[in-house]
């Protein structure tokens, strides 16, 4: 499984991580409980609208990337709840949720629960294959094709787990690979 996930860019390095990634049942609830890493903080983020330009999206792929799954899942919920239904938008959304799911499932050794949320990922990536606008591969940084098998491939491989600390199981990064960074950061950093 993926290692080294201090090595993975950051897409929004201004933003800290949460303390912990949270695993039900081992870390206090993030926001339910007084204890938890975002106790303070609204529960899901809405998005005024649904973006692949957005902080939201971003923030998500960089917890996503770093083993921060039941957050990124939370980051993209907020996303999933603006975006039109029907819309590819929400069903990659979707599908980043599920895959967030799988990852959580994974770091629980939970080895059915994971196969059934990649397989549910993967099949909703494959869905949105025939869109005629590739700006979703292009945010991702692959191709939904790749990401879809990555998926259903590390659902199949048991973690080793670490049962507080952020760990990436999955062997691919998510974000665009222009120039190393989103192409929303380098406007952000072109100005500085």
């Amino acid at each position: 499984m993926a290692t080294g996930s201090t090595l993975r860019p950051r897409w929004l390095p201004e933003k800290s991580f949460p303390s912990y990634a949270y695993l039900p049942g081992r870390q206090p609830h993030p926001v339910r409980d007084p204890a938890g890493h975002s106790y303070h903080c609204e529960a899901i983020q809405i998005a005024e609208e649904a973006s692949l330009d957005s902080d939201m999206f971003l923030w998500g792929i960089d917890l996503f990337n770093h083993g921060y799954y039941w957050e990124a899942h939370e980051a993209w919920e907020g996303l999933w709840q603006v975006a039109d239904r029907g819309a590819p938008l929400r069903m990659l959304f979707k599908g980043l949720i599920l895959l967030s799911a799988a990852g959580v499932k994974i770091r629980e050794g939970k080895h059915a629960a994971a196969v059934r949320h990649a397989g549910r990922a993967a099949a909703l990536l494959r869905r949105l294959m025939n869109a005629p606008d590739r700006a979703i591969e292009r945010a991702l940084g692959m191709s939904l094709t790749v990401l879809a098998e990555q998926a259903e491939a590390a659902a199949r491989i048991p973690a080793a787990l670490q049962a507080t600390q952020p760990q990436a199981v999955f062997d691919f990064i998510l974000g665009s690979r222009s120039r190393g960074m989103p192409i929303r950061s380098q406007k952000r950093h072109s100005h500085s």
